[in-house]
């Protein structure tokens, strides 16, 4: 369960949202709680999740790992102030910010050879939906950015599936909607690394989750835990999605 809180939340917002939290799902053995807060946050939420089970991860990170990239940061960096996560290819990146497939490979490759583990994030625009091109993107999307590891470096990554028509559009995709693209995904993972890699590949959804839609979500057999943005930025919210 991965909360992605955006461009929310100063350090001492950070600090006071972990004193909530951290009891709160303290006995969440069932899945790994991740929190993806901004850059300039990383190690007081780092910090304030200290021997605890909250892994803490970043929500981009820069290819190369050091250079004149004014404003970027690299994955070294990241796993220096002490997260184990990493974000990429989400669908803000890609629609604001320039993202492609080619850089969410690079940006992949860059994180897992510092010892992050990446969420990749893959997932449609509503004209995609609406013209029964889905599988075309999640095909083109898993083709381009994914498609391209070692089964090793497959091994260690984590793939998110956020339909971009349903990420703080209050709109979400019905279960069986969100099923069907997960087994898209997979299908594409089968083709390429073999049905065992396949079938380890943890697939999140993601697409305003909240508390009271998660429970029917993670009952498709497909879907293997979420990436929740606004729900996650409330202690009491995220707690509830993640203790489902």
């Amino acid at each position: 369960m991965a909360g992605n809180w955006k461009m929310y939340k100063n350090a001492s917002e950070t600090t006071a949202f972990f004193e909530k939290f951290n009891p709160l799902v303290a006995g969440a053995s069932h899945c790994e709680v991740v929190i993806a807060p901004t850059f300039v946050n990383i190690a007081a939420a780092v910090a304030a999740t200290k021997g605890t089970n909250i892994g803490i991860g970043a929500q981009d990170v820069y290819w190369k790992n050091e250079g004149a990239f004014t404003g970027e940061v690299s994955a070294p960096m990241i796993a220096a102030v002490g997260a184990q996560w990493v974000i990429i290819g989400h669908s803000e990146r890609r629609q604001f910010f320039g993202e492609t497939d080619e850089t969410v490979l690079q940006k992949t490759v860059a994180a897992l050879e510092a010892g992050l583990k990446p969420i990749i994030c893959v997932g449609e625009m509503l004209a995609d939906r609406e013209a029964g091109k889905t599988a075309d993107v999640l095909t083109r999307q898993f083709q381009g950015g994914i498609a391209g590891l070692t089964p090793e470096q497959f091994a260690r990554i984590v793939i998110a599936y956020e339909p971009v028509w349903a990420i703080g559009t209050g709109k979400t995709a019905t279960p069986e909607i969100a099923a069907d693209a997960h087994k898209c995904i997979r299908a594409q993972a089968r083709a390429k690394f073999g049905a065992a890699a396949a079938d380890a590949v943890r697939i999140l959804y993601g697409g305003s989750v909240k508390p009271d839609n998660v429970k029917n979500l993670m009952a498709q057999p497909d879907i293997d835990g979420a990436l929740v943005g606004g729900a996650s930025l409330k202690p009491d919210s995220f707690a509830s999605i993640v203790n489902f």
